[in-house]
């Protein structure tokens, strides 16, 4: 298949889902992808090159291939960017007002893969993702390409002096941050900006093989290192990406990791942000924080709240950011202080939250940030390989009125909402969305209270349902 996600999607299917082309690795033909560039290249303006990019994955280096592949079909120019962040990749792309092709599956797993497509303008729209799976479709491929790309680092530095020149050398003076390479595509450069900035940084558990790190649902077992990390090197925070370092994590100096609804909430305030735009499962403090004058809710995925922050963007006075649950941040303004400025980036970037909120923890700490907000914390997870449309069934289910598969006790419903699968908002303050995933063959559930253990508490309660009822 492909084409767009929808209720019929398989594991073994390439189609778009919340951000991105997705699939399994091998499902993603050489053949495909370069039709897919090759159609991409056709529709949207250039400047006669397109900028390549990937993550650590095995299977990357090979369909980053085909990607020259499909470019240089065209006439057009393959420059390789290497492995770094797809925001980089995306700023590059806007810089030089020409298209970019990022080679990564995110947080899914290692077997699975990806393509992003990016403009002059950002990342693409849901309308542009029917447009290019109709031109692909449409394609056939000419054999004897010879592949001859063009080498260059230059996005990636200009990535990191986009936020050292902005937030300045001190801006992380006196900080000791601890770095979880992993297999993140910023371990190179990530590292570089903290230090840049003025932070002690130390790198740890660097892997050559590729981990899926899914910054909206981190489990026990990754807590408990994080905590263990902080304490053995006495850190203030512990900062890590997903694969394509788009979305952050961040801990306080305990370990505990400030989930991603809360770290969009936070960067927006610290850049001065007057507007928001995010998916409708964010956690609802960012209504009662009185710091925003207009906040939209919008569908799950970039696309969405970049849609979003576009109908927005004809009223100069509104600073917008918007963010979604796993924290990444797209910056919808130019952001002006000390003379410094820092021009708008329509994707997520995991940079721009982790920068801002440590800076912001200067002369405290990341936990008294976080303890100042309203009280409302969300826990999420997932059930790993169930087919998009049992996720769906079950989430009809529940909108039917089968409550079985939520914890008991959660009082009576007062607000059904159906924008993303089934979410349901209780009269004592609980807030539980069961929804399949946009990305992979997995079932996501979001559970909102007015503490960080109370929602743990009924996440393990509901997941434990839903493992049942799958």
């Amino acid at each position: 298949m492909i084409g767009t996600m929808n209720g019929s999607m398989t594991q073994n299917d390439v189609a778009f889902g919340t951000s991105g082309l997705r699939g399994v690795a091998e499902a993603l033909t050489d053949d495909l992808v370069a039709r897919y560039v090759a159609a991409f290249a056709r529709l949207f303006d250039h400047d006669g090159t397109v900028l390549i990019g990937r993550d650590l994955r095995a299977s990357s280096p090979r369909i980053a291939h085909a990607v020259s592949i499909g470019a240089q079909s065209v006439g057009l120019t393959a420059i390789d960017c290497g492995v770094l962040p797809t925001p980089a990749l995306a700023l590059a792309a806007e810089t030089s007002a020409t298209l970019a092709v990022m080679v990564t599956g995110s947080h899914i797993p290692a077997d699975r893969n990806g393509l992003k497509f990016y403009t002059a303008n950002g990342e693409i729209t849901k309308e542009d993702e029917a447009r290019l799976g109709a031109g692909a479709d449409a394609l056939e491929m000419q054999g004897g390409v010879v592949v001859d790309d063009v080498i260059s680092n230059d996005a990636r530095m200009a990535y990191a002096a986009r936020y050292v020149d902005f937030f300045g050398a001190d801006a992380l003076a006196g900080l000791r941050v601890g770095f979880w390479a992993q297999s993140s595509a910023a371990r190179e450069v990530l590292p570089q900006i903290l230090e840049a900035l003025g932070a002690d940084v130390v790198v740890i558990d660097r892997s050559e093989a590729f981990i899926p790190v899914d910054t909206e649902a981190i489990d026990d077992k990754l807590r408990a290192r994080l905590a263990i990390w902080a304490k053995e090197h006495w850190l203030d925070a512990v900062v890590s990406t997903d694969g394509d370092a788009d979305r952050p994590l961040l801990t306080d100096n305990a370990g505990n990791v400030v989930p991603g609804d809360v770290l969009g909430p936070l960067t927006a305030r610290a850049l001065g942000a007057n507007a928001i735009v995010t998916p409708v499962s964010s956690n609802t403090l960012v209504e009662q924080m009185g710091a925003f004058k207009q906040i939209d809710r919008v569908k799950i995925g970039s696309p969405y709240v970049i849609a979003g922050m576009r109908r927005r963007d004809r009223d100069p006075k509104l600073r917008i950011v918007g963010y979604e649950p796993n924290g990444g941040v797209l910056l919808g303004y130019r952001v002006r202080r000390r003379g410094r400025f820092l021009e708008p980036l329509m994707t997520r970037d995991a940079m721009l939250p982790i920068v801002a909120v440590l800076e912001a923890s200067r002369g405290g700490m990341v936990a008294e940030l976080v303890a100042r907000l309203p009280k409302r914390r969300t826990a999420t997870d997932r059930i790993k390989d169930v087919p998009t449309t049992r996720g769906a069934a079950i989430a009809a289910a529940l909108l039917d009125g089968d409550l079985s598969v939520l914890p008991d006790g959660l009082g009576k419903v007062t607000r059904v909402e159906t924008t993303e699968g089934a979410r349901f908002t209780f009269d004592s303050g609980t807030i539980v969305t069961v929804r399949p995933s946009g990305n992979a063959p997995e079932l996501r559930c979001y559970v909102e209270t007015d503490s960080e253990a109370s929602a743990r508490r009924i996440l393990v309660d509901a997941m434990a349902r839903l493992r049942a009822a799958v």
